[in-house]
């Protein structure tokens, strides 16, 4: 499912899909498109128009099918139920869903082999382990293994494990999935449609226990999962060797780098960027990119801005943008 807007992380999603956001040399999406190509199953992408070029050339070298959403901004979209109901619609079987900006380090074998055995629907849980976090998300009422009820973001959870954007679901909560998105009930969220299905039938929870869990929702927990999977990686770079480099850093092709610049760690610099005097951690640089006396943590800075004499922590920077102020 990677058909939304990402509207917590505009302006860098106003252009570039949010699976598609880089995490080091892979994708949001590369690493979930990793942990199910080996069963075997066929995959399917759900996107929208706005967006569907950027998938196609992801796709080019993968085993997987597109359905495009016919939508292009916000305001038209489907909501996830509902493009989810469309999509059971036509595929007409079992379906295994993955939320396109969910990132995960744990593996998927024992969740299958545990719907396997329930042959009923399944959802994944986490424990986020704080109550207040638990308000977020929709939380899940256990008993033994079934889920009594979920509740979406509510005030008061009555546990603190979320779903986290996978489930399993069989023939009969897919037939349920097309009743309830043709009944005009809440669209858009697949907790409330959880919720529903809890009342239909039984709908159990898998908690993972060990392993990590990134809601990649907005910048901090983007550049979190960035300094989980990031991986040390320089391509044909020029540099100075006053230069610093603290991995783990990933530096694309066609960067030129100058002076007293320290770059890393937990840091992604895309193509043809020019940086000089300046210092870069925990970040996000999209391609042509150029830096003169600039300080950057925690940020995001989209393709061809320009940016000089400038500190910048927490900010996201739109493309195209040029910004500079007196020396530092």
């Amino acid at each position: 499912m990677a058909g939304g807007y990402a509207t917590r992380l505009w302006p860098i999603t106003k252009t570039k899909p949010k699976p598609l956001l880089p995490l080091g040399k892979k994708t949001i999406i590369d690493l979930i498109y990793e942990k199910i190509r080996k069963f075997g199953y066929p995959i399917y992408v759900s996107t929208n128009k706005r967006f569907e070029n950027d998938f196609k050339k992801w796709a080019k070298d993968k085993d997987a099918r597109l359905i495009i959403e016919e939508t292009l901004k916000e305001e038209e979209k489907l909501g996830a139920v509902r493009a989810l109901g469309e999509i059971a619609k036509d595929l007409d079987d079992e379906l295994f869903v993955i939320a396109g900006d969910n990132l995960f380090s744990f593996n998927l074998e024992d969740m299958l082999k545990f719907y396997k055995t329930k042959k009923s629907a399944i959802t994944a849980l986490y424990d986020v382990g704080d109550v207040e976090l638990a308000k977020r998300y929709g939380v899940a009422e256990i008993d033994n293994d079934r889920i009594v009820r979920f509740y979406e973001k509510p005030e008061k959870p009555p546990s603190t494990l979320v779903g986290i954007g996978i489930y399993i679901l069989n023939r009969e909560a897919v037939d349920y999935l097309v009743e309830y998105t043709d009944s005009g009930e809440k669209r858009d969220n697949l907790g409330d449609f959880l919720s529903y299905l809890c009342q239909k039938t039984e709908v159990y929870g898998y908690p993972f226990t060990n392993g990590n869990w990134y809601d990649v929702g907005n910048a901090d927990s983007y550049i979190e999962a960035l300094k989980f999977y990031i991986e040390y990686d320089i391509g044909y770079i020029e540099v100075d060797r006053i230069v610093k480099i603290i991995p783990p850093v990933v530096i694309e092709d066609g960067c030129v780098i100058r002076g007293r610049s320290m770059i890393g760690p937990y840091a992604y610099i895309g193509k043809n960027c020019y940086i000089e005097n300046s210092d870069v951690s925990e970040s996000v640089i999209f391609d042509d990119v150029v830096l003169r006396k600039a300080k950057l943590w925690r940020s995001i800075i989209d393709e061809k801005c320009e940016i000089r004499n400038l500190e910048l922590s927490g900010s996201i920077i739109g493309g195209h943008a040029k910004i500079q102020r007196g020396e530092l």
